[in-house]
């Protein structure tokens, strides 16, 4: 497995060995260990979650303000622009984003700390993302960030579709009053 820091060093990219042939292919899509060693962290997962989104659908930002999970992510068909935003008081990175394209194709993984808002906008006719999290899902305690707030000037894909979002996400707050 390649893990690669984005320019906020906690996030990273993470790119699994993949044996192919004519057949087809094979990786190890989890190691906990590999895990472990690759991100510098010792969390467990404790729910593994499957969403299908067509093509413009943008989910998040979201995060928990209590049980903050930290997410492994990944795509299994199709392909979206996944984000992450460093939502922690006092960090020197707080407010800025780094993004990466997952795709059925470059089989690519990002891990998303706790402590951040992450979101995604699918680029394919379809995808479905597959994550891994750190701790339960907590609806009491689910906020989210607007998706096209200024101040986190977050550089989306241009798409060839309008942006299709559910009622919570258009609620979404700017960073500057969002609960944090």
């Amino acid at each position: 497995m390649k893990a690669t820091r984005l320019a906020i060093p906690e996030v990273v990219l993470i790119e699994p060995k993949v044996f192919g042939d004519a057949r087809g292919f094979f990786f190890e899509s989890f190691n906990q260990k590999a895990f472990n060693e690759a991100t510098a962290t010792n969390h467990q997962f404790v729910q593994d979650n499957h969403s299908r989104s067509s093509r413009g659908v943008l989910r998040g930002l979201h995060y928990q303000i209590q049980q903050p999970q930290g997410k492994l992510v990944r795509v299994v068909r199709g392909a979206v622009w996944d984000v992450a935003v460093d939502i922690r008081k006092g960090s020197p990175s707080f407010g800025r984003w780094v993004g990466a394209e997952l795709s059925e194709d470059n089989q690519h993984q990002l891990w998303v700390p706790p402590g951040f808002a992450h979101g995604f906008v699918v680029l394919s006719d379809s995808a479905d993302f597959l994550y891994k999290t750190t701790d339960y899902y907590a609806p009491q305690h689910e906020r989210c960030i607007a998706w096209n707030d200024p101040q986190l000037a977050i550089a989306w894909p241009a798409l060839d579709v309008p942006v299709q979002l559910s009622a919570k996400d258009q609620a979404g707050r700017a960073l500057a009053e969002a609960d944090l």
